[in-house]
């Protein structure tokens, strides 16, 4: 910057009038550097050396008029003063035919000049020097633009080296947290934690009792033994991840720890431990507690929507990148590297294996591998020895655990129904407020009677087709199939209920219409009063149902601590459509029929309210319906 060399960007901005006229002479210009090259070689003067130099003030006035100068004979130029200009480190060199150019940036703002000093043959400089000269100056100015924009990346990278390490330090596990799991020398077993049962509960365990759960099912699979991992490393990593986990109502470290279970009792349990080394063994459970790291409790879907930092970052499965982004980024921070005592290439595949599984969390991802996996079932593959056959089953496996809250007991899954459902609800209310659009018709809170046909066609559309391929291929599995199957049960009961029970709009329309004719009409008006009244009770019935199902819910010490399995929210038009990678969440499917149902989830034998609904309309093959994948 020729008129102040240590003037920022930000403060040129800020200039006032007064402040830009102060280069209207050649005095007020100062260059932060000059560079002289004579006989191929570079010298850079000090700055009492061309301070003073009439070369130099010829530059300060290319500066000030803003144009090329063309000087023939310096020493009769009235302009700069009599006599000849010497060179300022050989006196012997005097400066006769002098050419100027100024170098502007972007914003056409001079910031240098380029000056040739006596042409080899003696002559002026003419109009073809000029030319030349200009042309080097363009390139010259982008030169300078460069270097200025690496310094400026250079500067940012260090700033952000800065905020990784400082956001590294708060996002680790402190050494209390550490030490508080530690304290117990003892982890329980497996058989005491019920680990190794597709029955596992978690709702009645604490935090720490959770970390100590994970640690012990690390231990048990023989991967801290076999990779010599330090205790305190293992216990930091495990305390780190929960930390990283937001507390959203579901996608939070409750889901997360009972997605790894599953993967667990599915290695031993269910007898796929044999088809797999332990450095597999040992990325799936991790993939299994890292899939969800910082959820923000919405989908793939709202991240696009709203055009986030996230969907700007990655063009498919939004939220499955930076969940991977995010494990790594733990692992790389100090004391987090539970990898460490790998090999070069161990390292390299576990990565790989890792980042497979967590992106095959996506339910795009799933549809488009579910056939092929079907196919190699169906034709008896039961090894999957080669790679490409083992990452289809690692993918599925992760399919099957992300959603394995729908095999659990009727109690559970119920529970976890409203868990989903909630956070679907919230995420819904945003899109209202915030974006003033309607939401669909799963993440309508409005729609909440809709919720046990949506599951039924979860089940039916999701999960029980990859839960039948694992039965066939372990015996010890069918137990996933079966679960799951059950819960269909009682969703399909309490859908069906619903439809016997409660007349159809059209149907009370009818009815009130007689009323209307046979009652007189003092009485009109007291009858339509009572009317109003019976719905105010049932719309206050449905939320004192919903509240009492999750009133249980209220006591655990982590607001999430119901959390089972992952779930996508899908927006249906045919199952056999091919899916969009961007997003997780709209799973296409073929239409069957739509039926709007509710029943308040009681326990048995208590009586259940009456409330509105539509009349269930016949099959359509162009009619949409929307799915709410819950578990």
């Amino acid at each position: 910057d020729p008129s102040n060399p240590k003037t920022t960007e930000g403060d040129e901005q800020q200039k006032t009038d007064k402040d830009k006229t102060i280069a209207q002479k050649p005095e007020d210009v100062h260059f932060s550097k000059v560079f002289e090259l004579c006989g191929g070689q570079i010298r850079i003067p000090t700055a009492a050396e061309f301070t003073d130099s009439k070369n130099t003030y010829i530059a300060r006035c290319t500066v000030v008029d803003g144009q090329p100068l063309n000087i023939e004979d310096l020493s009769k130029d009235s302009r700069f003063g009599s006599g000849p200009a010497t060179s300022t480190d050989d006196q012997n060199f005097t400066t006769k035919s002098v050419l100027c150019m100024p170098i502007h940036n972007s914003d056409h703002t001079i910031i240098g000049v380029t000056q040739l000093i006596n042409k080899v043959n003696g002559q002026p400089f003419d109009d073809s020097d000029e030319h030349l000269l200009e042309a080097f100056s363009i390139f010259t100015g982008l030169g300078i633009h460069n270097c200025q924009m690496y310094e400026n990346a250079c500067q940012l990278m260090a700033k952000q080296s800065v905020a990784l390490e400082v956001l590294s330090y708060h996002a680790t596990a402190s050494k209390e947290e550490v030490e508080r799991v530690m304290v117990d020398q003892i982890i329980p077993t497996v058989t005491e934690y019920q680990l190794d049962t597709y029955e596992f509960d978690d709702m009645t365990m604490s935090d720490d009792e959770t970390i100590r759960a994970t640690i012990r099912m690390f231990i048990d699979a023989n991967l801290i033994n076999t990779f010599k991992i330090p205790c305190e490393t293992i216990c930091r990593w495990v305390c780190t991840v929960k930390k990283n986990y937001r507390p959203v109502t579901y996608h939070n470290w409750r889901h997360a720890f009972n997605v790894c279970q599953t993967m667990f009792t599915m290695l031993y349990t269910g007898e796929l431990r044999p088809k797999f080394d332990a450095v597999e063994i040992f990325a799936l459970m991790t993939a299994c507690l890292c899939h969800d790291l910082d959820h923000r409790g919405t989908n793939n879907a709202f991240q696009v929507k709203v055009a986030s930092p996230l969907a700007m970052l990655y063009s498919t499965s939004v939220l499955e990148h930076h969940h991977f982004d995010h494990c790594i980024m733990i692992i790389n921070s100090e004391g987090n590297n539970i990898f460490q005592s790998f090999t070069p290439e161990e390292y390299r595949r576990a990565i790989k294996i890792l980042e497979h599984a967590i992106l095959s969390t996506d339910l795009a991802l799933y549809f488009k591998k579910r056939g092929e996996f079907k196919s190699l079932v169906e034709n008896g593959e039961r090894d999957f020895q080669d790679e490409s056959k083992k990452d289809l089953l690692r993918a599925m496996m992760m399919t099957a655990c992300d959603v394995a809250a729908i095999t659990k007991p009727w109690k559970i899954q119920k529970e976890i129904a409203q868990l989903v459902t909630a956070e679907f609800f919230e995420q819904g209310d945003i899109e209202k407020t915030q974006l003033g659009e309607k939401p669909i018709p799963m993440m309508d809170r409005e729609k909440k009677d809709e919720l046990p046909k949506m599951q039924v066609d979860f089940i039916d559309f999701i999960c029980t087709p990859v839960y039948e391929l694992f039965a066939k291929i372990s015996d010890p599995l069918k137990n996933l199939r079966d679960g799951c199957l059950s819960n269909r049960q009682h969703w399909q009961e309490l859908a069906e209920q619903r439809m016997q029970n409660l007349p159809s709009e059209n149907e009370k329309a009818t009815e009130a219409g007689e009323k209307d004719q046979e009652l007189p009409d003092e009485h009109k008006s007291d009858e339509q009063d009572t009317d109003k009244t019976k719905e105010d009770n049932g719309s206050q019935a449905i939320d004192t149902s919903l509240k009492t199902d999750t009133k249980p819910l209220e006591s655990q010490t982590d607001c999430s601590s119901n959390i089972s399995s992952n779930h996508k929210c899908n927006e249906e038009e045919s199952y056999k459509a091919e899916l969009s990678n961007s997003n997780v969440n709209n799973v296409n499917v073929q239409q069957k029929s739509f039926n709007p149902t509710f029943l308040s989830e009681m326990d048995n034998g208590e009586k259940r309210p009456v409330f509105k609904s539509c009349q269930p309309k016949a099959p359509s093959k162009t009619s949409k319906s929307h799915f709410c994948l819950i578990s």
